[in-house]
């Protein structure tokens, strides 16, 4: 029985569907089998469970077994690479192999004789057997196996002296390359692409979830650093020639449909050049309030505070900590046809619709206080400055208040009671921060437990710090780690929000410059909850571990 046949057979094949697939194999020879799937008519995983219900071959799931070092080493790496072939098991002098493809038995004959081993196929999603090539076997190696063959000068290796960089790093196994690292970076959700030189190797890290994890990458991508550096200061529009410097650009990528907006940074280093690469995704869904993780108390109060007509409302926290987006979540909380928003940024990094954004631009005098102070006249009922940095900015920023602006901003305090001093440390007058300001709110982000591996323990009390409390036998929750989340335990991540609102008390406090504790005790009377003590109400929920806590809000 051919797979035409099976499939009609199996009713999951209409027979309109495979004349339109015997077109589109006949049309680019693609197999029948592809061709369906490639028409969407099935699924590639639906495909693999009728050939492994057909040819009576087993379907495994990847990413919940465990493989031996010395099983990876059964076959070298090159054959991995081009057969899309990877070793399960091995016992008794036979070798079990995941492929995604049942047809290949050329592919089998050829590891039998290379082998001298029995070989059991099982059959697994492409996606899977290409996720574990590059846990196991490193980020592109196929393309650097190509490299090496190629032998760009005797030792296959390309200096940064060499004559031929901008040439090779036009080759389109170097561009290849490049786009593997950075697609990686995008399936994988990572925020930076860091990429370091040492002597004899290259690092590549990305940023996950707010923390730095090493790519696999195979020893060879050393030989090649200079090339991918050019490369990449190519599409950045940098000078490659130039490597005593530091040097920043810009690229845009197209990936999956999805525009992609990547910082370049180049800097000088002492076995090369190492650079970072910031990813921002235009096209992200973007979060509501609730999602971002407040509560439904904190999510009230920060609502009312977003909805007031004017005064200014600041959200503070070190870099990284997610201030940007929650102000995007608030402007997409309140934008409406009723309302004329406008932004300042630097950069604008996600597309609001119905929201007027404006970048900033140094180079040309564009600065913050310049755009703060030309889009008033614009006659706005809602305005976002990316970040107060400085006294002029602060200042326009409470004029604006004080003429019937709601201002949104971000400002780098460690918590929120610290925000109103900041400013008058800035030099703006206290009785204008006192008038002006509504509300400030400083967060963190901190991991999610991954909802794959999550177990509930029973914790040790030893072990806990005395802030945390919990009842008699309360269980707390972790994540064992899977493949999932990259063996972290920890996927996604969660804020931790304190939310100060502007009282008369309160503002009398600044009146007095008085310091940030006694402003925080004067807060907490009118109901102020400490990053510290969110922590630990979502520590009891389930979302996230102690040490998370710990380690964005330590005392």
């Amino acid at each position: 029985m051919n797979i035409a046949q099976l499939l009609l057979g199996r009713k999951v094949l209409t027979a309109a569907q495979l004349d339109d697939a015997q077109a589109l194999h006949l049309a680019e020879g693609l197999r029948l089998d592809r061709a369906i799937i490639q028409l969407g008519f099935l699924t590639e995983l639906k495909m693999l469970e009728l050939m492994a219900e057909h040819l009576h071959l087993p379907l495994v799931k990847l990413e919940d077994l465990t493989i031996p070092p010395e099983t990876l080493s059964a076959l070298p790496a090159k054959i991995v690479y081009r057969k899309r072939l990877v070793p399960i098991s091995t016992t008794n002098g036979t070798l079990r192999v995941a492929t995604s493809d049942a047809f290949d038995l050329y592919a089998l004959d050829d590891l039998r004789l290379s082998t001298g081993l029995e070989i059991e196929p099982v059959l697994a999603p492409s996606e899977e057997i290409e996720k574990l090539i590059k846990s196991h076997y490193g980020l592109g190696g196929d393309t650097l196996d190509e490299m090496v063959g190629a032998g760009e000068n005797g030792s296959g290796t390309v200096t940064e002296g060499s004559e031929d960089l901008l040439e090779m790093a036009k080759e389109a196994s170097v561009i290849k390359l490049v786009n593997e690292i950075i697609i990686e970076a995008v399936n994988e959700r990572a925020s930076d692409i860091h990429i370091e030189p040492y002597e004899h190797q290259m690092s590549i890290r990305y940023r996950i979830d707010g923390v730095l994890q090493e790519a696999s990458v195979p020893p060879q991508m050393h030989r090649f650093q200079a090339a991918i550096i050019s490369r990449i200061k190519i599409l950045a529009n940098l000078n490659i020639a130039e490597r005593r410097i530091p040097q920043d650009g810009r690229i845009k990528f197209q990936v999956g449909g999805r525009q992609v907006d990547v910082r370049v940074s180049v800097i000088p280093m002492l076995f090369g050049e190492g650079v970072v690469m910031r990813l921002l995704d235009k096209s992200n869904v973007l979060f509501t309030l609730p999602e971002l993780g407040m509560d439904e108390v904190t999510f009230g109060m920060f609502k009312a505070l977003i909805d007031r007509p004017h005064g200014i409302f600041l959200v503070t926290g070190p870099t990284g900590s997610g201030k940007t987006t929650t102000l995007y979540a608030a402007l997409n909380a309140i934008v409406g046809p009723g309302l004329k928003v406008l932004t300042v940024e630097d950069p604008v990094e996600y597309h609001l619709h119905g929201v007027n954004q404006i970048p900033v631009n140094h180079q040309v005098g564009m600065t913050f206080e310049k755009g703060l102070r030309a889009i008033l006249r614009h006659d706005p009922d809602v305005v976002m400055i990316g970040e107060i940095r400085d006294l002029e900015t602060a200042r326009a920023a409470t004029q604006a208040a004080m003429t019937g602006h709601l201002v949104l901003s971000t400002l780098h305090t460690n918590d929120a009671a610290s925000a109103p001093m900041r400013l008058i440390e800035m030099g703006v007058e206290p009785f204008l921060v006192s008038s002006t300001m509504i509300g400030a709110m400083a967060q963190r982000l901190v991991r999610r437990i991954c909802v794959k591996c999550k177990e509930q323990y029973v914790p040790e009390r030893s072990a806990l710090p005395k802030d945390l409390i919990l009842e008699p036998g309360e269980l707390l929750s972790r994540g064992t780690g899977c493949p999932r989340c990259r063996n972290t335990g920890y996927r996604g991540r969660t804020g931790l929000y304190e939310l100060m609102v502007m009282t008369e008390v309160i503002s009398e406090k600044i009146l007095e410059r008085a310091p940030s504790p006694k402003i925080v005790a004067a807060a907490r009377v009118s109901g102020l909850r400490l990053l510290r003590e969110d922590g630990w109400i979502k520590v009891r929920q389930g979302h996230t571990t102690p040490d998370e806590v710990i380690l964005c809000t330590a005392l």
